[in-house]
């Protein structure tokens, strides 16, 4: 099956490059056309790529000499690079199929046609590099060619040059860190290449080793969207055309957990338990804190983004949770819980494209994204919004959801895990459920908000009451999706050998060896996957569950209450009676819940964490101060963490900027002493340190 993997990577790369010369230079009429059928074929070629890896075999491998001055490119091709490879082409194809129909808001334009194809095989080759300057390369590629498409509409919306502000600061600031991080690595190491760093690693210093980890993992979960250094996420994902956002949300975050594992497990070779608890402890923070971000928010997208942020923590539990068990020696159930994680990559980037691309079908129909603004899309849009709930049933985890097996798992490992010795372990790991819970019900919050106030509510205003579903293309994109997503949810047995093969490659080892993730048939402790649901052997805990069975129990007790509450009821039903009004009159949609107030009881008991700002503006009438014209209410709830620790620096910045103007007053001869102070202070360090 490995030998699939070039052939494979070659035709994605080939078709990213036809697909950038018909978005350059074709007609706009057949353009998004053509280069959506092209992104659509990288997609299937990286699907194909990453199942071949996937299959069993030899990791393949490529070098191209030639091609990058000095180092090369190196190209390998593992189960953990499959992984991430196949969930990234089975995002892009369905995507870039509704790409062809979602043509407003800019994604037309050619530059925008162009750099989509690239952006697409960017996803599939970055987990594909095998050497430090050829990761670098293609994790920058992807930088770019993301923030070109986020600029879509840069000409239109002072918000969207702002939001491409952010994420270009804090996209090269990660690869400032972790061209450090790599660089360093590599030259204790004594090679780039990843076999190279792999076989040097055990002499790298035990103070380097952390200063690599640290960096790299400030930079990868940057590029994850982690709290605090998600900045960037819930200003990007909503400016961009809503398929980039999808691509973006579903597929290049992953690519920041991919760096962590890894560097962390499989380059460094694991590392003290402490790595893993500061690993751990930001992905609670992120998931608690996102998904509380989200619960407030009224823009459509900017929920999306925050839920984004949540899902990224939770697979950071994971992460982190396996590195502290298998510092332990607890092999199993680190396997177990880097198990969970990886799965809820799979769960999460197939629920989450699926929300991006139903919120981009709205925001089409109507040029809204602010859900107060929004309603009554259930009856003029309803294959939508019966989509935006199979993605909305994923992100709340609870079955028939397809999020719901990997948080069980995840929950699993972490519950079993209190009988590890430690007081680390002791205090951080029922904390961490405690933050899986918390996150999964203000979850089922907010998505029960935007499902409500959206698409089951009265329409609120003139866009939404004449919105009209979307065309096919989109539709059948949307469509794929959503079938993956039940798919997922009944049979995850389907990735069983996937994910043991991506655990073990990541290069968890026990004492006589590689660790069977998986476990054979006899023995005492592993998990294991099947069409019929899921099996835990472990020491201290056996647990089957079936998703399917659950699904199907569901749809039974569902039946017999409808069934019973009709047989039971002795009057028909009526259609039509009046409702009590009170003497006020018939309803009217400015008597329904808007997304705000249905999120303000979860604001006042979060009161203290999200320091909401309000403001009550009175005018009286000329006559009388007495009597009120108009009462004005705003209340805004801004990003805490965001005020508290990026406005002072940047305010800072800006003071320094102030202050350096007055050092560049146009005097040629000031510029002259300047340059040679400069000069004389690097001959004294040189003259001092050697």
């Amino acid at each position: 099956m490995s030998g699939l993997v070039g052939p494979a990577l070659a035709t994605a790369t080939g078709l990213a490059g036809v697909g950038a010369v018909a978005g350059a230079f074709t007609l706009e009429r057949v353009r998004p056309a053509l280069v959506g059928v092209a992104t659509a074929g990288v997609g299937v070629a990286g699907l194909t790529a990453g199942l071949a890896a996937l299959g069993g075999g030899a990791p393949w491998s490529a070098s191209l000499p030639d091609l990058l001055p000095l180092a090369g490119v190196h190209l390998t091709v593992d189960a953990l690079s499959g992984l991430f490879m196949a969930v990234s082409g089975a995002v892009v194809a369905p995507v870039a199929l509704y790409g062809i129909g979602y043509t407003g808001h800019g994604v037309s334009a050619r530059g925008t046609q162009a750099v989509l194809p690239v952006f697409a095989a960017t996803l599939l080759l970055v987990p594909a590099a095998s050497s430090v300057s050829s990761f670098l390369l293609l994790w920058e590629l992807m930088a770019v060619t993301s923030l070109l498409l986020v600029l879509a509409e840069h000409r239109s919306r002072a918000a969207v040059r702002d939001a491409g502000v952010w994420y270009a600061v804090m996209t090269h600031l990660g690869l400032v860190a972790l061209l450090i991080a790599l660089a360093l690595f590599a030259a204790r190491a004594g090679g780039e290449t990843f076999p190279a760093l792999r076989a040097g690693a055990g002499e790298v210093p035990p103070a380097v080793r952390s200063t690599v980890f640290v960096l790299a993992v400030a930079a990868f979960a940057s590029k994850a969207g982690t709290v605090p250094l998600h900045a960037w996420l819930p200003r990007a994902h909503p400016q961009a055309p809503s398929h980039v956002s999808a691509l973006m949300s579903a597929a290049m975050v992953n690519l920041g957990v991919y760096g962590v594992i890894r560097v962390g497990f499989d380059l460094l070779g694991g590392g003290p338990r402490w790595w893993w608890l500061v690993l751990l402890t930001a992905g609670a923070v992120s998931a608690v804190y996102g998904m509380l971000q989200a619960a407030m928010a009224t823009d459509v997208k900017q929920l999306l983004a925050y839920s984004t942020s949540e899902n990224m923590g939770l697979v950071l539990i994971g992460a982190g949770a396996a590195g502290m068990f298998a510092a332990a020696g607890e092999h199993p159930l680190a396997a177990l819980a880097l198990a969970a994680a990886l799965l809820h990559v799979v769960n999460h980037a197939a629920f989450k494209a699926l929300l991006f691309c139903a919120a981009g079908s709205v925001l089409r129909a109507t040029g809204v994204r602010d859900l107060d603004a929004l309603g009554g899309l259930r009856a003029r849009m309803p294959v939508t919004a019966g989509l935006f709930a199979v993605g909305a049933l994923g992100a709340v985890a609870l079955p028939p959801g397809n999020g719901f097996v990997s948080e069980w798992l995840l929950l699993e490992s972490l519950v079993h895990g209190l009988g590890v010795p430690g007081t680390a372990s002791a205090v951080t790991l029922p904390l961490a459920v405690a933050a899986i819970a918390l996150s999964a019900g203000l979850a089922a919050a907010t998505f029960v908000k935007a499902l409500g106030v959206g698409f089951f509510a009265r329409p609120r205003g003139a866009e939404a009451a004449s919105a009209r579903e979307s065309p096919p293309v989109m539709l059948a994109g949307m469509g794929l999706l959503a079938a993956g997503c039940v798919a997922l949810a009944l049979v995850p047995g389907t990735l069983a050998g996937g994910l043991s093969d991506a655990v073990a490659a990541t290069g968890l080892t026990g004492p006589d060896g590689p660790s069977d993730p998986s476990g054979p048939a006899g023995s005492d402790a592993g998990w294991a996957l099947s069409d019929g649901g899921v099996d835990i052997r472990l020491d201290r805990l056996a647990t089957t569950l079936s998703p399917l069975w659950v699904a199907v129990a569901l749809a039974v007790a569902i039946l017999a209450v409808a069934t019973a509450t009709r047989l039971l009821t002795r009057h028909p039903r009526r259609v039509g009676a009046e409702l009590w009004d009170c003497g006020g009159g018939a309803p009217s949609a400015r008597m329904q819940y808007t997304a705000t107030s249905f999120a303000e009881p979860l604001q006042r008991v979060f009161d203290d964490v999200l320091a909401p700002e309000q403001d009550v503006d009175v005018t009286p009438t000329r006559e009388s101060a007495y009597l009120v014209e108009r009462v004005r209410f705003q209340r805004r709830i801004p990003d805490r963490i965001e005020y508290r620790l990026y406005r002072p620096v940047l305010a800072a910045l800006a003071g320094v900027g102030a202050s350096a103007r007055k050092l560049a007053n146009g005097s040629v001869h000031r510029y002259l002493g300047y340059g040679f102070s400069g000069l004389v202070a690097v001959l004294l360090v040189l003259a001092v340190t050697r």
